[in-house]
């Protein structure tokens, strides 16, 4: 069996390592090119493992959204219909209602949109949390295990 130059080892291990990391694993304790290679799918499952222990993404933006839109646009309604007292107690109590409901759903709509906006934010936050936590975990993985791990 032919054994590996250590420049060799490591821009092999730079091209074939863990997908998304693109660093290069040197060994630094003498380490065999199987043993590296172990080593760097050890550490690659438990960077894997942490990072599918995180929270969920954040989900149902855009119906919070549309809540709590739905809810001041009623309200909103009703404050601007009290402002006019002596209007607003003359109309029926339908028109009232449906007033107060197309209020709402206008305001909807953009709860629903800025809440879809806000969600699309967290998820790309988290993300990019999720991701440098993984290349952390990763890179100490594999220094504990006497490698010098270059980007």
């Amino acid at each position: 069996m032919k054994r590996l130059s250590p420049i060799s080892l490591c821009v092999a291990l730079s091209v074939f390592s863990v997908q998304g990391w693109a660093e290069t694993v040197v060994p630094m304790k003498g380490q065999s090119s199987q043993q590296t290679q172990t080593d760097i799918t050890d550490c690659h499952n438990i960077a894997a493992s942490q990072s599918a222990s995180a929270a969920p993404p954040p989900s149902g933006g855009r119906l919070k959204g549309a809540a709590v839109g739905a809810a001041a646009g009623a309200a909103g309604a009703q404050v601007r219909g009290r402002q006019h007292d002596e209007f607003y107690d003359r109309v029926d109590d339908d028109t009232k209602q449906d007033y107060r409901q197309n209020r709402a759903k206008e305001t909807a709509a953009a709860g629903a949109v800025v809440g879809g906006s806000r969600q699309r934010q967290e998820r790309r936050a988290q993300q990019k949390t999720t991701a440098a936590t993984t290349s952390t975990a990763y890179t100490s993985c594999l220094q504990g295990k006497g490698y010098q791990v270059n980007p």
